[in-house]
């Protein structure tokens, strides 16, 4: 095939006058073929024909190139049509997919976690023990489902983060294998640095596990009053790191779940009110205990206390015996979170009730108090 192609160049300066020339070749695709023609002299009417044939021959290279490269296509793709168009279609598929197991684990996760109807128990945790007896005060108060909804909510965070953790590395392990990488060294290098987080972040791993295993066996919720040793109180948010409770001074306190040894739920199934009610050494046990227990099965019957016992109050006896006193033991098992306030009513009443019978309670002396003066 035959281009045109065209040059212009300075041929002389002579006597500070310039003469310019254009040369025009018509050319081969065999480089060694080339015919120059002889300069023409620049003047306005040898100008445009110079473009002219300038434009041409570049037109002519330009379309020869584009032909060259069109009739090599089919036979390029051909020969690379695994590296063009098979790998790259192979990882959309395998992202796509990845996306969508991932999208519908979570959604169906999502169901699993909201309950289908108000103060129903989540789906999510019907497979697992639920702690909680004579939830009806919790229910009233809407702790239970508050502590329902956050324990769903929390096993569901565990699973999600789980499900999308093992779909995006099978995902990423499929893409590197479509890409011819070597998987071993890369596996050994993830194991390496695995080991390495594992000895650095030990702490927060064994917070997290914790967390895990507490919310799946239902320890203790939100409503609840425990005892973690180091801090007592009302749980006010559980998480898989920490827990969080607020004291009887309005200190809130964040415990990491990994630092809990044990800890004393007092607000699970039921609780009990002990009352030890010291009487002076001389006064009449009988009669003191008969006194007790009828103001203690009074308020029983009272309508306004009759939701807070479980069952009887009964006096079971003498606790303790001394030379200055005498100790009285009253139970009563009464629903959770209620043991302190039935307790102080119960003193009052049964203090009341003593005066009036002329018994005499025994009061220990403070510290560093004088003894009463002897006849």
């Amino acid at each position: 095939m035959m281009a045109f192609s065209a040059s212009t160049r300075t041929t002389a300066r002579r006597s500070g006058t310039t003469h310019s020339g254009s040369y025009v070749a018509l050319r081969t695709n065999d480089p060694d073929t080339r015919i120059h023609l002889q300069p023409l002299p620049v003047n306005p009417t040898t100008r445009p024909r110079a473009r002219f044939l300038y434009r041409m021959a570049r037109l002519s290279t330009v379309t020869s190139d584009r032909r060259t490269i069109l009739l090599a296509l089919p036979k390029y793709l051909h020969e690379h049509s695994r590296v063009l168009i098979e790998i790259p279609i192979r990882i959309v598929v395998i992202i796509v997919v990845t996306l969508a197991i991932r999208a519908i684990l979570h959604r169906m996760i999502n169901r699993a976690v909201r309950p289908i109807h108000v103060g129903e128990v989540p789906r999510i945790l019907r497979p697992f023990k639920e702690r909680v007896e004579n939830s009806a005060l919790l229910e009233s108060t809407g702790l239970l489902s508050e502590r329902r909804t956050q324990r769903a909510a929390t096993i569901g965070s565990v699973l999600r983060s789980g499900v999308s953790l093992t779909v995006l590395v099978i995902g990423f392990l499929l893409v590197l294998s479509e890409l011819g990488i070597d998987l071993a060294p890369f596996i050994a290098g993830t194991s390496i640095v695995g080991v390495a987080l594992g000895f650095g972040a030990q702490n927060v791993v064994k917070d997290f596990l914790s967390g895990m295993f507490m919310m799946l066996e239902d320890q203790y919720g939100v409503g609840d009053v425990i005892d973690f040793e180091m801090a007592i109180g009302t749980v006010e948010a559980v998480g898989l790191r920490t827990t969080t409770l607020r004291d009887v001074n309005g200190t809130v306190w964040y415990v990491r779940n990994g630092e809990v040894v044990r800890v004393g739920n007092k607000s699970q199934g039921y609780a009990q009110v002990v009352l030890d009610v010291p009487i002076a050494a001389a006064a009449d046990i009988a009669a003191a205990s008969s006194a007790m227990l009828a103001v203690a099965q009074q308020m029983h019957g009272e309508q306004a206390w009759a939701d807070a016992f479980l069952g009887e109050p009964e006096v079971q006896g003498v606790e303790r015996l001394t030379r200055e006193e005498t100790v009285i033991r009253l139970v009563a098992r009464v629903r959770p979170v209620e043991q302190w306030r039935v307790a102080r009513e119960l003193r009052r009443r049964i203090r009341e009730r003593l005066d009036r019978l002329d018994i005499e309670a025994h009061l220990p002396a403070e510290p560093g108090a004088a003894p009463p003066p002897t006849a």
